[in-house]
């Protein structure tokens, strides 16, 4: 009961100022944003066999996603700083509309990449704009407000992929794409008539580029910005590749059929609809070591356990416990957002965003070839091993800012 009054005291003051209705857009359309993007592994083998991709190739195609997404960062912050996050939201929603209808249309091997990597560059725009208006209206709950932002996209992701792999039973493989297009026209639709339009203060003459460059470097060589990016590195290359991976993993080496890999897909990301809001939370009171150390920790245990269990049940243990990587983000993202000089937030985690997402997206691509080569299940090893390497990580990380910790002063 105290647990639940906590998250009531937490959830009624998130609401509370006119800022509920804001919140609510912005998770909705990241709810969307990321919930698309993660129909790709569930659409995975409708793809392969439509474009004769072999599972290295399938594996570039989410690199490809992922890479773009992660490039897609830096310039997202630097629009954001610059034109405010209202309109980057917007922009990013109508960028997936106009992509997916090109994805549906999609001709070819080449433009199938081609047309995922927009995809994956529009939905980038909306993930440093939404970070960033949240530390505006949430000063001092910006992990909590961040942790439900992220609990929609994993709701998005574990309700979207279902839907898409149901409609494509019956229809073609375009069809699991193509339904969420009405849907993100309303999601721009509401964004556009709830979220504030605030736009920064425009730049004085007198600061001139070299200066602010300077300004953006010195932000980022603080020690809690350089370990918290290491932290954030490692979490998003097993996340892309435990995500990029998992159902066709749980198909072709487990023996499970489409549909059972599917429910326990969405298994995963449906517990991350509470994880990622309490884990939020135990940043805002605890800070960065000890929440990593009970995010990474429990989930490297799965990904031990997962090549030595066979059966659908043991397997439903194995993804709750998988589904705790799914807190890295927001107490990673949060630490960094704290630890960034005002000025530069946008900027200074565009930056950041794009080192590792880009970096990270070469794990889907590595996975791939060693489950090419009959190295599936070393590969989730070599992922338990580097969960264990961000635990390690977050315990030496120097806080961001010690007095929003008040259990770790």
């Amino acid at each position: 009961m105290r647990h639940f009054s906590f998250l009531k005291r937490e959830a009624r003051s998130l609401w509370s100022d006119g800022r509920g209705p804001i919140l609510l857009a912005i998770a909705a359309g990241w709810f969307l944003s990321i919930g698309t993007r993660m129909i790709y592994p569930i659409l995975l083998p409708q793809l392969r066999t439509a474009y004769e991709l072999d599972l290295t190739a399938a594996g570039l195609l989410l690199t490809v996603l992922f890479v773009a997404y992660g490039l897609g960062q830096f310039p997202g912050g630097i629009l954001s700083d610059r034109f405010g996050e209202r309109l980057l939201l917007i922009l990013s929603t109508a960028i997936s509309v106009l992509t997916l209808i090109l994805i549906v249309t999609a001709r070819s091997t080449l433009i199938l990449f081609l047309v995922t990597a927009l995809f994956g560059a529009g939905v980038a725009l909306y993930a440093v704009a939404r970070y960033t208006i949240l530390v505006d209206l949430y000063p001092e709950q910006v992990g909590a407000a961040n942790g439900v932002t992220s609990a929609a996209a994993d709701a998005g992701q574990s309700l979207l992929p279902p839907v898409a792999g149901l409609i494509v039973g019956v229809f073609a493989w375009q069809f699991g794409f193509g339904f969420a297009i009405p849907l993100f026209v309303i999601a721009a639709i509401g964004l556009w008539l709830v979220v504030p339009s605030k736009p920064p203060d425009p730049p004085t003459h007198e600061t001139s580029m070299l200066e602010t460059a300077e300004d953006v470097l010195l932000g980022l060589r603080g020690l809690p910005v350089v370990y918290g990016t290491g932290t954030l590195l490692l979490g998003v290359s097993i996340w892309q590749a435990v995500t990029g991976f998992y159902p066709t993993y749980l198909i072709e080496v487990k023996a499970l059929s489409g549909t059972l890999a599917s429910v326990l897909f969405g298994l995963f990301f449906a517990l991350g609809v509470v994880i990622q809001p309490v884990s939020g939370a135990a940043y805002d009171r605890i800070g960065i070591s000890w929440s990593l150390l009970f995010v990474m920790g429990i989930s490297g245990i799965g990904l031990m356990l997962l090549p030595l269990l066979e059966g659908f049940w043991p397997l439903v243990g194995v993804t709750i416990l998988l589904s705790t990587l799914l807190g890295f983000a927001p107490v990673t993202q949060s630490h960094l957002i704290l630890a960034l000089p005002e000025n530069i937030q946008g900027t200074g985690l565009g930056i950041l965003r794009t080192v590792s997402f880009t970096t990270g997206a070469a794990s889907p691509v590595f996975v791939g070839a060693a489950a090419d080569r009959g190295y599936f299940d070393e590969a989730f090893w070599a992922l338990a091993v580097l969960a264990g390497l961000t635990v390690i990580l977050g315990m030496i990380t120097p806080e961001a800012n010690d007095d929003v910790h008040h259990s770790s002063n």
